[in-house]
């Protein structure tokens, strides 16, 4: 299970059940286990502090890689 943080001000913004060992490029909204403070702005995805973090494309979230940082593991 990781927890994904704003790079900007390292506030927790989600529990994601990421399978398999690559990168975050994707969270798929039916693996996404708790919001924090994850805000949604039209189609984007932001923290509270404005950093963008994501675009909303139907069934996942296109992850902006400079945007957040994960701690946990991967399964």
């Amino acid at each position: 299970m990781l927890t994904i943080k704003c790079s900007k001000c390292k506030t927790k913004l989600l529990k994601y059940q990421k399978l398999g060992s690559g990168k975050v490029l994707k969270c798929h909204k039916s693996r996404i286990k708790r919001t924090y403070k994850l805000e949604k702005d039209l189609e984007d995805y932001r923290c509270k502090c404005g950093n963008f973090i994501g675009r909303d494309e139907g069934s996942f979230i296109k992850m902006y890689e400079q945007g957040f940082i994960y701690t946990g593991t991967k399964e």
